[in-house]
């Protein structure tokens, strides 16, 4: 897999952050506007998948994105933060009062691309996906680095992400996936 190349300059990076939390603070308030304002960036026009990661304290907040773009990416980064803060199921709506000190990451994704060889799975390079079924799971980039796993590890997480046995990803019929992301 050749390296992802994109390259939000810091501007980028900060007006995505800025329309997460205008997003969800619209949101939360009624007020302010429904629909994110136009970016002059080119960049933040493309069709492009990102999820958006919100953390309190260290610990998941909420997290949900787009695998692939639909649509130009500030609306998706508008529309997943939403997502994120609202209709995450494993949590409740996030609420005024946790806005304050609310983290913020936001991963945009390269091409999803059918992975070769599970032994090619780089641990902080490549997101999994690992499908088989109706029975479906994504892994970013960054997750297995922040748990301390290996390749065998990770794979076997994204597999039971999936609601699949760990070591369904040795089996032939399991598809597996693999991006790479830009996170910030």
């Amino acid at each position: 897999m050749d390296s992802f190349r994109l390259s939000p300059s810091d501007d980028d990076k900060r007006q995505l952050k800025e329309l997460v939390l205008l997003s969800i603070s619209a949101q939360l308030t009624a007020r302010g506007p429904q629909t994110p304002p136009e970016p002059d960036s080119e960049l933040l026009r493309q069709e492009l998948g990102a999820f958006v990661t919100l953390k309190r304290g260290g610990h998941l907040r909420g997290c949900i994105g787009n695998i692939i773009g639909q649509g130009p990416l500030y609306r998706t980064v508008w529309n997943m933060a939403r997502a994120a803060a609202f209709e995450d199921p494993r949590f409740p709506p996030l609420t005024h009062a946790e806005l304050a000190d609310l983290g913020v990451e936001i991963s945009i994704l390269g091409p999803v691309l059918p992975c070769p060889d599970p032994e090619l799975i780089e641990v902080g390079r490549h997101g999994l996906i690992v499908r088989r079924g109706a029975h479906q799971g994504l892994l970013l980039p960054q997750v297995p680095v922040e748990w301390g796993w290996n390749r065998e590890q990770y794979l076997a997480q994204t597999c039971r992400k999936a609601g699949l046995p760990s070591q369904a990803w040795s089996d032939p019929a399991t598809q597996i996936y693999w991006f790479e992301a830009v996170v910030f």
